[in-house]
């Protein structure tokens, strides 16, 4: 543990979790942020940034999946430690749970560890990029678990199992759902809809996707502090 006098604790980087279909937008979404960028693809979705200027890639391959943690962890390392980044991405974090469990039941002899495991493994990854200083974003694929309760509105959540879920967004700043409607893409970030959210950065419940990083309020405040 490290110990900090009242006052002198420091300001952290944000760290965002966005989960939604399949052809949303989400790993677009990682232009909103500022300064040179790294994205690990697990899932090789990488065509929606592919001629940004301001973003290195780390791809997954086929090899690469029975040595997917220590991969992971290592080349994360070298980028935070190289102080090159200011923002990473992780995308996206379900494909990177199946690998993973993949690995850990071929491993394992008791199956009614491996949750478990995965859980730990998630939670580290998690402390070590709080750690980093790096801004984080990650993605993930949406699940629908049906309808429930009087208003009979949808439940969504992260395609993830969902104490992983819990061990790996807990240190995040933001969790929200990106989704589509009439054209225009939103994020749903409050969690009273019914959906897995928080919002620790601001008190905006749902807005705009193009306003992630930045609300048009904030820009126009910049601006008029500028003229």
């Amino acid at each position: 543990m490290k110990f900090y006098k009242a006052g002198e604790i420091p300001e952290v980087p944000n760290m965002y979790f966005v989960y939604g279909d399949g052809g949303t937008g989400k790993t677009s979404l990682f232009k909103q942020f500022k300064g040179k960028k790294l994205l690990f693809s697990f899932d090789k979705s990488t065509n929606p940034l592919r001629h940004q200027k301001d973003t290195d890639f780390m791809v997954v391959e086929e090899d690469d999946f029975a040595n997917i943690q220590q991969l992971t962890v290592g080349f994360l390392q070298r980028a935070i430690k190289s102080g090159e980044y200011q923002a990473i991405a992780l995308d996206n974090v379900t494909s990177l749970q199946n690998l993973v469990l993949e690995n850990i039941d071929n491993a394992s002899k008791d199956n009614r560890q491996n949750y478990q495991k995965l859980q730990i493994w998630f939670r580290q990854l998690a402390t070590m990029l709080r750690e980093s200083n790096v801004t984080i974003y990650a993605t993930a694929h949406q699940i629908d678990n049906g309808t429930g309760g009087l208003t009979g509105a949808g439940r969504y959540g992260a395609d993830m199992n969902e104490k992983t879920f819990n061990a790996f967004t807990s240190v995040f700043d933001f969790v929200g759902r990106l989704y589509v409607q009439d054209n225009q893409r939103w994020i749903d970030c409050d969690p009273e809809s019914g959906n897995h959210g928080k919002n620790r950065i601001d008190d905006r419940k749902k807005f705009h996707a193009e306003e992630l990083i930045e609300s048009k309020q904030e820009e126009q405040a910049k601006e008029e502090g500028a003229a």
